[in-house]
């Protein structure tokens, strides 16, 4: 056996265990008895659209003004599961937290770029329509798929609420060994949900510049969340941002200046949990 293929072999062996560590995947069941123990009831959804599966998690009443959550790259719903228990958001929200496509239980595997996952929630959106205002939170690479609702669903979103969002096409320097993962056999020693993670990340550069003249059509207020120090999206998304949401109905910019966090800078949704906690309650 040549050296090449001795390590291919070795990856394969070393990257195997870590495919289920890594899918970011939490079972319906083991999450229901979750959220059972601290006294709430967790349902989960599936929605077929077009041969799509969108699958969600959702607490709270029906009949409430409702929060959907949209997680980054790779992730799950299970992302935002402290907001979906959170017995003071549960007073004024239906809480829904979703799978992206491709993540989680929504074809796990099946990556696409922004504008089809765009048009497979927005059908669900549209399944969800109480009447009541709708709340968009996005994190990470969850952010400009919230702004691409917004701009696809005109005049249904209340608010966009964006945490380390990555809108600025400029800063992102898709990486050109990406596709050679994904695009070859290499692919299957990725493990568990970095796999459609890298490749959506190749398409990303291109789905930002696609989506650069949308932003100006964003009519509703938008909240920009972001840590100075965060190394995995710059902050200078939010001098982008601000500058392109040229139409909203009102900007609030909330930065964080921790000195000592980096990577960990990135992660709002758990390490600024109670200050995006606030937010939401003085939504509505």
């Amino acid at each position: 056996m040549n050296n090449i293929n001795s390590t291919v072999l070795f990856l394969a062996v070393s990257l195997l265990p870590l495919q289920s560590c890594f899918s970011f995947r939490v079972a319906d069941k083991k999450a229901i008895g979750k959220f059972n123990a601290a006294g709430v009831q967790l349902h989960f959804k599936n929605s077929k659209i077009n041969g799509h599966n969108l699958h969600y998690a959702q607490t709270g009443i029906d009949r409430l003004p409702t929060i959907i959550f949209v997680h980054g790259t790779p992730g799950s719903w299970s992302a935002f599961q402290s907001y979906l228990m959170d017995s003071d958001l549960l007073q004024k929200y239906r809480l829904i937290s979703i799978d992206r496509p491709g993540f989680g239980h929504s074809d796990f595997g099946n990556a696409m770029n922004l504008s089809q996952q765009s048009l497979i929630i927005s059908t669900v959106l549209k399944e969800l329509d109480n009447g009541q205002p709708v709340f968009l939170v996005g994190h990470s690479l969850g952010a400009p798929m919230v702004c691409r609702l917004a701009i696809e669903n005109p005049g249904k979103i209340a608010a966009l609420i964006i945490l380390a969002g990555s809108q600025d096409p400029a800063a992102e320097k898709p990486e050109k060994w990406r596709p050679l993962i994904f695009k070859t056999p290499l692919n299957y020693l990725i493990p568990g949900s970095w796999r459609p993670s890298n490749e959506e990340l190749w398409y990303l550069k291109k789905d930002l510049v696609t989506l650069k003249p949308g932003l100006s059509k964003i009519a509703c207020p938008v909240y920009l969340l972001h840590g100075t120090k965060d190394i995995l999206v710059p902050f200078s998304n939010v001098a982008y941002t601000d500058k392109m949401l040229t139409g909203a109905a009102k900007k609030e910019i909330i930065i964080f200046e921790d000195e000592k966090e980096k990577i960990e800078n990135h992660f709002l949704p758990s390490k600024k949990f109670n200050e995006i906690k606030a937010l939401l309650l003085r939504l509505y």
